[in-house]
């Protein structure tokens, strides 16, 4: 707060140079929000009016809005029942003349299977964008999560693995996705030597269109804190999902969420499962008993704004099956071993209370 930057200064670059050292990247761009990443993300590989990215529909609606805003449209294809990431088969099934990329969301901390997604976009001449505001400090057979898709965004928001009060990130291999997600981060302003010398050093252009999607230098020194604090963040939550997983694996009518050999879960949330008609009793007694459970997600095609698009949910009915039963146990580093097993007996609390009501 006393240096010579508020905004956009030196901290921003140390920022991304450990931001893209951390994902096992090249370059990584500092943004305003984990929207803002995903706008300069599709805005970088050039998506437009009539472009198609295909998607899962089991995420926030950023990954479809920031579509819509370019001109574009989202194509939703299911996702994989077990760990609700988007299926490749379907995401190759949904692939058309005007598809330009496919956007793999990490459900939960999960990362999604990058490899066949990768193998199928370099098949079809499409992009892959990663979208993993859920799973920075996640790991792929072996690879940060960062490493592997063309594009990969970031949130960090307060509830996020770390944060930068808001705030996101792209990270990329590429340099030209590199230098097109900085334009686009600040009004697609572009400063050059010649420009400086032939009229004056406050020249600039604008080469397209931008908006102000800039970290702030206080942000950035905020991030750089807790970027050294990712590990011990993660392992954290790991050793929350572990304890809900060995206490809650025999509890009647609640399916807990798999564990996969391929991938080091961030475990952003721990979602579970129970029957649509008990879900909302199942949420609202664990609100009446101080849990704050959430939903993630309505599946985006049943939201009323891609209904009228003309997304119909039926038409992935994995997804649209885990949006009736999905419901989030709090999870977060600072949760003590005591609240853990206070929400472990909260959930099996209202469990009984739910299938005594059914009954």
């Amino acid at each position: 707060l006393r240096s010579d930057f508020l905004t956009t200064g030196p901290e921003v670059e140390k920022f991304e140079a450990a931001l893209a050292e951390a994902c096992g990247a090249r370059y990584a761009v500092a943004v305003s929000s984990g929207t803002a990443a995903l706008h300069c993300a599709y805005a970088a590989i050039g998506i437009g009016p009539g472009d198609e990215v295909v998607m899962s529909p089991l995420t926030f609606s950023a990954t479809a809005n920031a579509v819509l805003a370019l001109g574009g449209r989202p194509v939703f294809a299911d996702v994989d029942p077990r760990t609700l990431c988007l299926d490749p088969d379907r995401a190759e099934e949904a692939i058309r003349p005007r598809t330009k990329a496919i956007a793999a969301v990490d459900f939960a901390g999960c990362p999604a299977t990058l490899d066949e997604m990768k193998a199928i976009a370099e098949e079809y001449y499409l992009f892959l964008i990663e979208d993993a505001a859920h799973s920075f400090g996640g790991w792929y057979k072996g690879r940060p999560v960062g490493a592997i898709a063309d594009v990969t965004t970031f949130s960090f928001h307060p509830v996020k693995a770390i944060t930068t009060g808001e705030g996101g990130t792209v990270v990329t291999n590429d340099v030209w996705i590199d230098r097109a997600a900085r334009k686009f981060r600040n009004h697609g302003i572009v400063r050059s030597p010649y420009l400086a010398e032939s009229i004056g050093l406050w020249r600039y252009e604008v080469e397209s269109l931008g908006l102000n999607y800039r970290l702030t230098d206080f942000q950035s020194a905020l991030g750089r804190s807790q970027l050294r604090k990712l590990d011990r963040f993660v392992a954290r939550r790991r050793a929350i999902a572990a304890r809900y997983r060995a206490a809650l694996g025999d509890a009647p009518g609640l399916t807990l969420p798999p564990d996969s050999p391929d991938v080091d879960h961030a475990w952003h949330l721990f979602p579970v499962r129970v029957p649509p008609v008990a879900r909302r009793a199942f949420v609202e007694g664990l609100h009446a008993r101080g849990v704050g459970a959430q939903v993630h997600y309505t599946a985006v095609n049943d939201l009323r704004l891609y209904r009228q698009l003309g997304c119909d949910p039926r038409e992935t009915p994995h997804a649209l099956a885990a949006s009736a039963s999905l419901a989030s146990l709090p999870l977060y580093p600072a949760l003590t071993d005591d609240e853990v097993e206070q929400l472990i007996a909260a959930v099996r609390e209202t469990l009984a209370a739910c299938i005594a009501g059914a009954s």
